[in-house]
């Protein structure tokens, strides 16, 4: 039970604050990933297997503590959202070698898991009714904003300051303070919340009634998000190793246009509606990795980012559209278990996809693994798009 709305205007941007900072953690190797090849002496398929733990873990909550918040509280949730984050930090500050990355990128999934729903949640709680839009804005914004900001921040920083494997996640640290300070003075909005209580786990539910819109849906979220992961684990290493870029700033500013483009995306829906979004987020997710594959076969740079920044509004657009229409066609009391399920599976397509370029790299080279990644990707989502044209299927999809 969710208390009535607190009289405290301010207090959703400072939540959304409070979600940036965490999701922002979870980003952070992105541009570093180079210098842990150079240190430990791993191959591509390492590095995205390090990426995907992230993932696992970022499953694991959703399964097991998706619904967690509703009982202990948002506060209690996003308290141990922020622990779970600054445990992965020091697991970066004092890295010896790989066990320590697999440990930080696993407790970094773990805190994602909690953010996404508990800080979500709390943002739109603490929002009053008639910013509700800009509520949902500003979840959104904070989710992808964050991500976005770390490879930025983290590049930066190992570029042009001192310990490079190590400043970005003191830094880090140093949000995580002024977070858990700032979250001291929010209010919690659940009324019966009992901060002790323990998790109940779901497991994946998708009730009859919604699969006609839940499979598109789900696959639609899939394709973008195996864009996303292919920007955050893949990306630096062929920026590196083909096209020639070594500065770690630039790489993390490529990585955060990406998500740029999906708060863009995001931020369009408005304007377009469910039955439109979701196959025009689709078919522009095929035009951006047209560009992405045109990138990778020319050794462009610049059609790379556009590609990139393309791909992610249509990600964007789509995934907004998607959430949109599971959860207004999930029955009310099993809406948290369907949207749970349908988060799952984006993360799978953010893991599973990368895992499968970095095996394919160690054999025919990263250049024809994206390549390979671009074009399944690529019908994957245009056959999505074109499926959710058909009568029968936009039926189903809400206005």
């Amino acid at each position: 039970m969710t208390a009535p709305r607190p009289r405290f205007p301010h207090g959703y941007p400072l939540a959304a604050a409070v979600f940036a900072v965490g999701m922002a953690g979870t980003t952070l190797p992105t541009p570093l990933y180079g210098l842990y090849r150079e240190q430990l002496g791993f191959g591509q398929l390492l590095v995205t297997i390090v990426f995907a733990v992230y993932a696992v873990g970022v499953i694991a909550v959703l399964l097991l503590a998706g619904n967690w918040s509703d009982l202990a509280g948002r506060r209690a949730a996003v308290w141990w959202g922020l622990g779970l984050s600054a445990a992965s930090a020091l697991c970066f500050v004092f890295e010896g070698g790989l066990p320590a990355l697999f440990a930080g990128r696993l407790l970094s999934g773990f805190s994602a898991g909690l953010f996404s729903g508990a800080a979500t949640a709390y943002v739109l709680d603490l929002a009053p009714k008639r910013h509700a839009a800009r509520a949902s804005l500003a979840a959104t914004a904070a989710n992808m904003g964050g991500l976005g900001c770390g490879p930025l921040v983290a590049g930066i920083l190992a570029e042009y300051a001192r310990w490079p494997l190590r400043l970005p996640y003191l830094v880090h640290l140093g949000l995580v303070v002024l977070a858990a300070l700032a979250l001291l003075t929010l209010p919690e909005p659940v009324a019966d919340a009992r901060p002790r209580a323990r998790p109940r786990p779901r497991g994946l539910a998708v009730p009859p009634e919604v699969r006609g819109v839940f499979v598109p849906a789900s696959c639609a979220a899939f394709a973008g998000f195996a864009l996303l992961g292919l920007f955050t684990a893949v990306s630096p290493s062929f920026l590196g190793q083909t096209l020639g870029v070594h500065n770690l700033a630039a790489t993390g500013l490529v990585v955060f246009l990406v998500f740029a483009g999906s708060i863009a995306g995001q931020s369009a829906f408005g304007r377009f509606g469910v039955r439109r979004a979701l196959p025009t987020g689709c078919f522009v997710l095929v035009a951006g990795l047209l560009l992405v594959a045109a990138g990778l076969a020319w050794e462009s740079l610049w059609l790379l980012v556009a590609g990139g920044v393309l791909g992610g509004f249509g990600q964007g657009l789509a995934f907004r559209a998607g959430t949109t229409a599971v959860g207004v066609r999930a029955p009310a009391e099993r809406r948290g278990a369907t949207l749970s399920a349908y988060f799952v599976l984006a993360y799978i397509g953010i893991s599973v996809p990368v895992i499968a370029v970095g095996a394919l790299a160690e054999g025919v080279g990263l250049r024809t693994a994206g390549l390979t990644f671009s074009f399944c990707v690529l019908a994957l989502a245009a056959g999505v798009g074109a499926y959710v044209l058909r009568p029968r299927v936009r039926a189903l999809l809400p206005h």
